[in-house]
């Protein structure tokens, strides 16, 4: 696999919002980047998983001499074991691919009760991070995330030294909102600043398609574990 030094990190969450951040996202017509779509699988062998594979669609937004600018991957919200394993063999594969330097991560989240801001966990920082946190507000506060593979990733971006960018937006709470109405305002902040920071064009329509993939299980109290 072929990835840019900017990747974005999206997840086939149980809300639907990853899948629609990717849909959002299309080519600026003032630039000459176009869009090529792939999917891809990873052998998890190294963990004694024979049975499955790490996959996942690969989203490039390609410069006319064929070199990515900009990639999106989006994953199964796998579950434990599989989400750590998953998450580590994506990492190797873009460390690999950059063996010239080091790109730096996006994790768009939407989250409930909270300002538009961010928290970033990095050791060496980036121009294309710096630029995003001026125009951000940082956190102080730890971050639980209930997506098991975002999870993993900013468990081991730590230990990596990956330069990531934990961007969050609220849905907001307003008596005069439907729910709705708080999700499609937080994916368009999500959508309009990574739009403007990575020369793209935000498209209000992708988010129209933004299905629900509700979880069937009960959620597990080890959960709260993870911050």
């Amino acid at each position: 696999m072929k990835f840019a030094k900017k990747i974005i990190f999206l997840v086939r969450d149980n809300d639907g919002f990853g899948p629609a951040i990717a849909l959002s996202l299309i080519p600026n017509p003032n630039s000459d980047l176009t869009k090529s779509e792939s999917k891809f699988e990873l052998s998890l062998t190294n963990y004694g998983i024979t049975d499955q594979k790490a996959s996942g669609d690969l989203i490039n937004f390609v410069d006319s001499q064929g070199e990515p600018q900009v990639s999106i991957l989006l994953l199964p919200n796998y579950e434990p074991p599989i989400a750590a394993c998953a998450v580590r063999e994506v990492l190797s594969s873009i460390l690999s691919d950059n063996l010239s330097g080091q790109p730096t991560i996006v994790l768009p989240f939407v989250m409930k009760s909270l300002k538009f801001n961010q928290d970033i966990e990095i050791e060496a920082r980036t121009d294309f991070a710096q630029a995003m946190l001026s125009e951000v507000t940082k956190t102080s506060s730890p971050v639980q995330l209930n997506c098991e593979p975002s999870a993993c990733l900013l468990h081991m971006v730590r230990v990596l030294r990956l330069p990531t960018v934990l961007l969050i937006a609220s849905d907001g709470q307003s008596q005069n909102k439907r729910a709705i109405e708080y999700e499609l305002e937080a994916l368009c902040k999500i959508g309009q600043f990574l739009a403007g920071h990575l020369c793209l064009s935000f498209s209000k329509e992708g988010l129209q398609h933004k299905e629900a993939e509700k979880s069937t299980r009960a959620q597990e109290p080890w959960r709260a574990l993870y911050l």
